[in-house]
């Protein structure tokens, strides 16, 4: 197929990762990171996917400027021009609104596509086909397009879409509610009810219909940004943005948006997705035939399995008597805890960032 004309991508490449503690770290975070043990990082892979959408010059990072010069070496054929450097971070909302009023200054009517620099996507061809398919009906309506994913277990890491079984066009639903993060409770009456999809966190909109929504629905927000016009794409910009940033309040474009506005659609995809929040979406997705699953390490394991073992430096481990545990190994930091309990390595990350300093964050 070919690239998209007069459209974007917008990759947003600002978190931390601290489900991935110990391997990503506030200096060097997972997206910048090989983690699957592909031969590229996460935000590599993902340029390189939009890259088959878009051209080049059309793809757009947003980070925080502390990643910037990171950006500039896993990305050398971007410009500096293409990467918007977020002084501090102020959730999605802030990063859609600030690429919303950037691109308008280079295009009034173009296409944007968003979408988070981790995740993984398998079926390449299945997944430019649906972006193709929602960039048509954003291009020619009034619309504000998510890719949905059906949710194969109940789970409180993901906003979740009910939409109408009724197509308003091929492929296309309307959504009727858009929750974000719900409780466990809420979680399994979705997956019960058999009409939710995961949020993918992708998104396809057209400028015109994107600052129409800010306008209305986070209107102080929008206000902020377009006092920047003008300073957008120059030399100022960045001057401009650490004042809007100190500005502006923190919020997601779920809550702050979707949830509430009446023009959401949503794509039912399947294309080999995951967006790699936990130490388990990488053991799933690397895992073989082999009892326990090993990357970057050497190990020697008696009457273990269903271990995921890594390191990032071609050790030796030994294991003896361990089953069902992350061993995850750095130069200055050793993490060992239960699969089941792959959601308080965020937590332990925060306590130990509270307890020494930065000195392991």
């Amino acid at each position: 197929m070919k690239q998209l004309k007069n459209t974007y991508a917008i990759i947003l490449a600002g978190g931390i990762g601290s489900r991935f503690w110990p391997i990503s770290r506030e200096h060097k975070p997972k997206q910048f990171i090989d983690i699957l043990g592909t031969g590229k990082t996460l935000i590599q892979d993902a340029y390189d996917r939009y890259k088959l959408l878009v051209l080049p010059e059309n793809i757009f990072v947003i980070t925080n400027s502390d990643y910037v010069n990171l950006v500039k070496e896993q990305l050398p054929e971007i410009s500096s021009n293409q990467i918007l450097g977020e002084p501090v971070g102020k959730n999605t909302a802030a990063c859609v609104a600030y690429a919303a009023h950037k691109i308008s200054e280079l295009s009034k009517d173009g296409v944007l596509i968003v979408a988070p620099s981790d995740h993984l996507i398998q079926d390449t061809t299945n997944f430019i086909n649906q972006m193709h398919t929602a960039h048509r009906y954003a291009k020619e309506h009034d619309a504000l397009i998510t890719l949905g994913l059906k949710p194969h277990r109940p789970d409180t890491g993901y906003g979740y879409i009910q939409f109408d079984e009724k197509e308003v066009s091929s492929g296309v639903n309307k959504v009727r509610t858009f929750t974000e993060k719900p409780p466990m409770e809420l979680a399994e009456k979705f997956i019960e009810s058999g009409d939710f999809l995961w949020n993918s966190g992708m998104f396809v909109w057209s400028i015109p219909s994107i600052l129409k929504a800010l306008n209305e629905h986070l209107p102080e927000m929008d206000l902020t940004f377009s006092e920047g016009k003008g300073a957008y794409n120059t030399a100022i910009e960045a001057e401009h943005i650490q004042r809007i940033y100190t500005e502006i309040g923190s919020i997601s474009i779920d809550n702050g948006l979707l949830e509430k506005a009446d023009n959401v659609f949503v794509l039912p995809s399947d294309f080999g997705w995951s967006d790699l929040g936990t130490w388990k979406s990488v053991h799933e997705k690397i895992a073989n035939e082999d009892i326990n699953t090993v990357l970057n390490a050497t190990l020697h394991a008696t009457n273990s399995s269903n271990n995921l073992v890594i390191s990032d430096s071609n050790k030796l481990i030994v294991i003896n008597d361990l089953d069902g545990y992350y061993v995850i190994d750095t130069a200055d930091a050793l993490l060992i805890c239960k699969t089941d309990q792959e959601q308080e390595v965020k937590k332990i990350s925060s306590d130990i960032k509270k307890k020494y300093g930065g000195k392991y964050s």
